[in-house]
């Protein structure tokens, strides 16, 4: 538990470097996808999703990291990354084989994160987080991402 401390301290700090230099939005949330896929063991496949402008009911994939998905655009309240933007609360899958509204999006995924952005309370977004292996996310997951998501809600 504390290297992962360690790790989620040392990428706030490399994510708020970025936040603050010259580049376009998606090129920072490339970034930031790139940066936490590589740099935490259990993130396989890191991304955001967006609340779709034309149809306010929908997430459209943004900026991410890892195995393509097929999921591009996903209505409110349909698997995991559905249910956040249904519900605005962050979601730990530790099993998804064990979860009835769950999306498959990739064989090898075992657990997933779900974290909504806000901007001006306002629910906009989410990042999504996969692993390959059963139960990896913690507590500190959670709490690393949540001020992720406060940092990328300062982007947009």
């Amino acid at each position: 538990m504390r290297e992962n401390n360690i790790i989620f301290k040392k990428l706030s700090r490399q994510i708020e470097d970025l936040l603050h230099k010259k580049g376009s939005m998606l090129y920072k949330l490339q970034c930031i996808s790139k940066l936490l896929k590589d740099e935490v063991p259990h993130y396989d496949w890191v991304g955001f999703y967006f609340v779709d402008q034309k149809n306010p009911k929908e997430l459209i994939l943004g900026p991410f990291e890892g195995a393509p998905t097929e999921h591009a655009h996903i209505p409110f309240g349909q698997g995991i990354c559905g249910q956040v933007a249904e519900d605005e609360k962050t979601r730990i899958v530790q099993d998804v084989a064990r979860e009835n509204n769950y999306l498959p999006c990739n064989i090898d995924v075992k657990s997933e994160i779900v974290v909504p952005i806000f901007k001006s309370e306002k629910f906009i977004g989410e990042i999504d987080i996969d692993s390959y292996e059963i139960a990896p996310f913690t507590d500190e997951d959670k709490n690393f991402l949540k001020k992720v998501a406060n940092m990328v809600s300062e982007l947009l």
